[in-house]
Parts: structure tokens; C-alpha cells; sequence
């Protein structure tokens, strides 16, 4: 597979750290933020709501009603405000803020679950300051269930919730930490994960921190991610993204590719046709399937050839579950240096009441920060081992 455009390659090669870490978590709350009011329709059904495609930040789907309409109320997805997934990104962000080094799973029972249940903050879909445990949905809900009112240990208590992209969806931050270290960011996340999802929910977490952490890599092209992604991926996962990739290498543009895309994950997906009546196997422990979103995301990469705008809106107009793909989709194109249209951020973070950039400024800092303290643990483990290896010749 070839990018198709040379922007992500010329971004690459620009942007620095700071600008990869901005990237990528500004673009996925603005992928998220456009992919919400869209959140569960069909292509074909997102066409005729907007008499045409989405290209930017639209309203709710029922208008004034949001707050009673069916089956998303009393949610405002729309106008420009991020989801849960944004909410529980920056909660990861703050976790690593407070720990500045690597997390595991016991990170996520002592500082996630506390933040999600006891720190009130201004939830956008709500239009009011509430607990982020109100707003996330239960298969994050069983993050605070499992953990602090059933006491399981955390490196165990994702088994037994819901298989989706619950964990996936806001592993960013890990792969930034891991930043050009792919490997370290898929045993980082896979740890973490652990508290939250079991099975390919579980995989698909630790294979979206290690893509972000290979789009970061200075010559970093959207094959290059692909490539790091089916070298550690297992079981469906390994096999959804590549079939979904092989079938985005054909398109250049995202409304061809709407259809293959989705013909090609089918086979691995669990849910069914019907986005909001799922079968009765969805989302159920296996090694022959894998979560739709990251799959798909990936292939709009390709599709897009790294360009944010294209791959966000390519996966925005996807439907079903858009958001987190949009999320996805917005964090590797920013973290491979495609620029996050201003207009967009701007309103998204005007809309949502929310600073995107401040926590890219505390996760740059703390990623530097476990950097230097890896160099010097890495350098006390060599010497150890050069002594260790001598004296063996020694005897």
C-alpha cells in the first residue's frame, strides 16, 4: 500500500514531540466531536439526514429535541461537543499527570476509578458539571463496579465485561508516552487494558497505543503504521485489519471506499448489520473476531494517505459506531503530523467548554519525563549485565 498524498510523509518530517502529542490528542476529541451526532446511522441514512455527506461539525440528529428523542437522549452529541471518548482520554491523561511513569492496571483502580467517580466536571452532552461517572456508559461504568465496589483485582477485572471498543477507544495517551516505541506501547496498554476489557476489546487497545506510537516514528507513513500493527496484532484482530487495509489500499477516496471497508470487516465483526439491534453473539469473548473501529479507522488512514481531514471524515461518514473510529482515525493522522484544521478545534473546544490543548501540554511533559527516567533504568540494566557478562568470561 502507497500513501496517497505526501502530506503525511512532508508532516512527519516537521513536526517535533510536542506537535505529534498536540496532534494527536486534538484531533481525536475533533474526530470524536464531528462523529457523534452521526453515532449509530448508516452511510446511507447520514446521506439523506444531511441531503449529502458530513464535511464538518453539524447539530444534533433531532434537532431540539435532543434532550427526549430516542435512542440517544438525553445526550447533545452535535454542535461541536466530544463524547465519552474525549472525557475518558484526558481522565487517562490526567492518571499519567498524577503517576509520571508507566501505568498497569493497579494505575487504573487507584487513580482512574477515584477520578471518575469523585471529581464533578462540565460534561458537553449534558450541558451541566456532573460526576464523568454519570455520563460514561456501562461498559466503563464496569470500570467502577468491578474495581472499587467489587474489589477484584484490577489486573483481572476487565474479564467478564462486555468485548467492544470501550478500552481502545482512549488508549492514545499510552501510545504518546510510548512514543516511537510500538512494542512498549502494546505491552503498556495491553496491562492497563486488562481493568477494563478482556479478549480482541483487549487486543484492539494495545494495538491502537502501539499504531499511534508508530505514527510517531520521524518517517512514519500510514503503511509503515499498518505494518507495525499486523506485526503485533493476534487472532481476528491481526486478520480484520489486514483484510480491512487490503481492501482501503484500492480507494483514494473515502465514498468508495464506505462499502468495502465495511464488507471487508464484516467477517470479523460481532455486532451484525443493524448497528442498534446487535446479534446474539456480539460482543462476546473470541479469538476469531475483533472490534469494528480500530479496523476500520485504519483503513481510512490509507484511504486518506495520512490526511486528518480525509480519514476523519471518511470514517465520520462510515456511521455506526463513528465516533470512536473518528477518534481513532484523528489521533494516528495527528500523531503523524497532518494537520487538525483550526476552525474545527477551535469550535470544538469553545462548544465543549474544554481546554484540547492542556492536556497535550502535561502529557509532552510527563512523556519526556518517563523517557528520561527509562534512559537511565535502561543504562543501570547494560551496566549490570556488561558486569554480569564478564565475569561469566572470567571463570
Amino acid at each position: 500500500m502507497t500513501p496517497k498524498t505526501e502530506e503525511s510523509r512532508e508532516g512527519a518530517q516537521l513536526a517535533g514531540l510536542d506537535e505529534r502529542i498536540t496532534g494527536a490528542l486534538v484531533g481525536a476529541a475533533v474526530g470524536d466531536a464531528l462523529g457523534g451526532p452521526v453515532e449509530g446511522y448508516t452511510p446511507e441514512q447520514i446521506l439523506e439526514r444531511h441531503a449529502g455527506r458530513v464535511h464538518g461539525i453539524v447539530g444534533p440528529w433531532n434537532g431540539d429535541d435532543w434532550r427526549t428523542a430516542r435512542p440517544i437522549a438525553p445526550y447533545h452529541k452535535g454542535d461541536g461537543h466530544v463524547t465519552d471518548d474525549t472525557l475518558m482520554t484526558h481522565a487517562l491523561v490526567r492518571v499519567y499527570a498524577q503517576v509520571r511513569d508507566h501505568l498497569d492496571a493497579y494505575s487504573v483502580a487507584d487513580h482512574l476509578v477515584p477520578d471518575l467517580m469523585t471529581n464533578p466536571r462540565w460534561i458537553p452532552e449534558l450541558e451541566a458539571e456532573a460526576l464523568p461517572l454519570q455520563r460514561i456508559f456501562l461498559a466503563e461504568k464496569w470500570l467502577v463496579a468491578r474495581i472499587h465496589y467489587g474489589h477484584i483485582d484490577p489486573r483481572e477485572a476487565g474479564v467478564g465485561n462486555i468485548v467492544n471498543c470501550g478500552a481502545a477507544m482512549y488508549m492514545a495517551p499510552v501510545g504518546l508516552v510510548n512514543a516511537a516505541n510500538p512494542a512498549g506501547a502494546y505491552a503498556e496498554a495491553l496491562e492497563l487494558a486488562g481493568a477494563h476489557q478482556s479478549s480482541y476489546g483487549r487486543e484492539a487497545a494495545a494495538v491502537f497505543a502501539a499504531a499511534v506510537a508508530a505514527a510517531c516514528s520521524p518517517d512514519a507513513t500510514p503503511d509503515s503504521v499498518i505494518g507495525t500493527c499486523l506485526s503485533l496484532a493476534k487472532d481476528g484482530t491481526r486478520a480484520a485489519i489486514e483484510a480491512v487495509c487490503e481492501a482501503a489500499s484500492g480507494y483514494t477516496d473515502f465514498e468508495s471506499a464506505l462499502r468495502p471497508l465495511r464488507e471487508a470487516v464484516t467477517p470479523y465483526d460481532t455486532v451484525g448489520p443493524d448497528y442498534r439491534s446487535p446479534s446474539l453473539g456480539a460482543r462476546r469473548p473470541s479469538r476469531l473476531h475483533a472490534i469494528e473501529e480500530l479496523p476500520v479507522a485504519l483503513g481510512m488512514l490509507v484511504v486518506a494517505g495520512g490526511s486528518f481531514r480525509h480519514a476523519v471524515l471518511g470514517s465520520v461518514n462510515y456511521g455506526r459506531d463513528c465516533d470512536s473510529i473518528a477518534t481513532m482515525a484523528g489521533a494516528l493522522a495527528g500523531a503523524l503530523g497532518s494537520e487538525v484544521p483550526t476552525d474545527w478545534s477551535k469550535t470544538v473546544a469553545e462548544a465543549s467548554r474544554l481546554d484540547l490543548w492542556e492536556p497535550a501540554r502535561t502529557l509532552t511533559e510527563v512523556t519526556r519525563e518517563i523517557f528520561e527516567r527509562d534512559v537511565h533504568q535502561r543504562r543501570s540494566h547494560e551496566k549490570a549485565f556488561a558486569r554480569l557478562r564478564s565475569a561469566g568470561c572470567s571463570d
